[in-house]
């Protein structure tokens, strides 16, 4: 059957078809939007999702589904290396990814992927290890004994191999940023998943990795926890794990890199934000007494697996900062359009209450205070923050967030930008699934602020 084209056939449809459709026109709309969806992922389709189509507060949610099944089925059609059907780790199933030449030449990442445990009511949680930076095939299979023997049932590990060693041997350069991106991707739109309880944690060198991606991804997570780890806080800001579980274990001997130095200063970092903020900010930063590099790694995973996600919080912070040139496009329901400034780092503090939001944007200046000589690492910083006078972004909202049926304020900077009822409609929910791949964030509403015009 030929499909009707997506503009012919979405203007074609009124607000009655939402309330009153036809298994037919489900259908046709499924199968448009998962041909626009396609293109999407495929990289041809950039612009904006249209028409403008309104959605009624009541049929939210099944339009949610049907946007979300469309979802599903594009990246099932999609052309792609896919996961396996989940097995069980004690299998040692493995399989490989390759890394786009573009991103990182020569890399192919093999990876362990299975479960343990009975698949619970909505999904199993799913755990990313990241090794260390011992021997590539010793410290791969010491990840898969570690999925088989942590108390985490019932879950499901991802265990990768580092592609590259040398120069390349870090986790979050930005050929591994496409490897966790489709992870997590693949992992939401497959019913397997609890898309609320996903956790990065790692040691060494996948202590550092962990701890950057905790900030960089904080959004998708339910908890993160590096072991023997420790990174500069301007690799890993922490005001951006506010609505996530942190664990963070070193040897307080472990002296190797400023390894306990740099732990202590997240542990600081992370009190003084509980101390302002005491309902975010849950945190185990812990420096282990006379040990060095080698510490017990069982507690960290049964502590993260204690906490879900929150896919809705009033009260977000963000710095937005690049990973090997890499940004951010999104952030809990925050849509970057266009950066304040190319060359420095955006805070966005957001807060919600009584359909009030809140929001301050300010462009970030670091100053380091504290420099080492024998590895070059810059451990300590400062910062001071300017309004920003530039920058468009987008708000998306949901009935979690604020009551849909009365007025929404928004405040940016002091000035009100918005205030009155929001139109819910189809082009926020295609487009808020295209940014954020996440069954939790398909938002019916928007608000754009635009600086430039300020």
């Amino acid at each position: 059957m030929k499909l009707i084209p997506l503009r012919i056939l979405l203007l074609l449809i009124t607000t009655t078809f939402i309330t009153a459709r036809s298994t037919a026109q489900t259908n046709g709309l499924n199968e448009s939007l998962k041909e626009w969806f396609i293109k999407y992922l495929s990289g041809e389709e950039t612009k904006k999702f249209s028409p403008n189509i309104k959605i009624k507060t009541t049929d939210i949610k099944s339009t949610q589904a049907i946007v979300w099944d469309a979802w599903k089925s594009a990246n099932a059609a999609l052309d792609e290396e896919k996961l396996a059907p989940v097995r069980s780790i004690s299998l040692g199933d493995s399989s490989e990814w390759h890394i786009p030449a573009d991103l990182e030449t020569d890399a192919v990442m093999k990876y362990y992927w299975g479960s343990k445990g009975d698949k619970p009511e909505n999904g199993y949680p799913l755990f990313l290890y990241l090794h260390g930076s011992g021997d590539p095939d010793r410290e791969w299979s010491n990840g898969l004994y570690f999925a088989r023997t942590f108390a985490d049932s019932a879950s499901v590990y991802f265990v990768p191999k580092i592609p590259r060693t040398g120069d390349y041997y870090r986790w979050w350069q930005k050929g591994k940023q496409f490897a966790w991106e489709k992870l997590l991707r693949q992992t939401l739109a497959n019913d397997e998943i609890d898309p609320d309880r996903i956790y990065f944690f790692g040691i060494s060198e996948g202590g550092y990795g962990s701890q950057r991606l905790a900030s960089f991804y904080a959004d998708y997570l339910a908890g993160a926890g590096p072991m023997a780890g420790g990174e500069p806080l301007a690799n890993a800001p922490a005001e951006n794990c506010r609505n996530i579980a942190f664990s963070l274990r070193t040897g307080d001997k472990d002296y190797g890199f400023y390894r306990d130095k740099l732990t202590g200063y997240t542990k600081a970092a992370f009190d003084s934000l509980k101390n302002l903020h005491p309902a975010g900010y849950v945190h185990n930063i812990e420096l282990i007494p006379d040990r060095g590099h080698h510490i017990d790694y069982r507690p960290t995973t049964p502590w993260l697996s204690a906490f879900k996600r929150n896919p809705y919080p009033a009260n977000v912070s963000w710095e937005d900062f690049e990973m090997d040139g890499i940004h951010r496009s999104g952030f809990y329901n925050i849509q970057v359009i266009k950066r304040p400034d190319e060359k420095l780092r955006t805070r966005y503090e957001m807060n919600i209450y009584n359909n009030n939001v809140n929001i301050t944007v300010d462009n970030v200046h670091y100053n380091t205070i504290e420099n080492d000589s024998r590895w070059g690492i810059a451990l300590k910083f400062e910062r001071n923050y300017t309004p920003a006078t530039s920058g468009i972004f987008r708000i998306y909202l949901n009935s979690a967030l604020v009551d849909l049926n009365r007025p929404v304020t928004v405040t940016v900077n002091g000035k009100k930008f918005f205030s009155g009822k929001l139109k819910c409609t189809l082009d926020n929910m295609v487009e808020s699934c295209a940014e954020y791949h996440d069954p939790r964030r398909i938002y019916p509403a928007s608000v754009t602020i635009n600086l430039d015009k300020n």
